[in-house]
């Protein structure tokens, strides 16, 4: 899994967790519903200006949102190690 998809899966769980729809979470950051959707789907990455505004968004530090970020592709690699592994 690359970085730009573990961001939309974080971004989606987190926005979901707090009852957003994308739309509402795309005013309060200022950018379009469209492009909360392509960073959601790891099709978009946003700039350093952009994730703050949508840290600010979701009410959670900038570091916080990468360290779940880095959590998540820390699991997946785990889980792909295992998978790998000869019985």
């Amino acid at each position: 899994m690359e970085s730009e998809e573990a961001l939309g899966v974080v971004l989606r769980s987190l926005r979901k967790q707090q009852g957003l729809s994308q739309e509402a979470l795309a005013l309060d950051a200022g950018v379009e519903r469209n492009y909360i959707s392509l960073i959601e789907l790891g099709k978009n990455s946003p700039s350093i200006r952009i994730l703050f505004k949508l840290s600010k968004a979701l009410d959670i530090s900038p570091s916080a949102l990468l360290a779940h970020v880095e959590e998540h592709l820390q699991d997946n690699l785990k889980k792909k190690r295992q998978v790998k592994k000869p019985a």
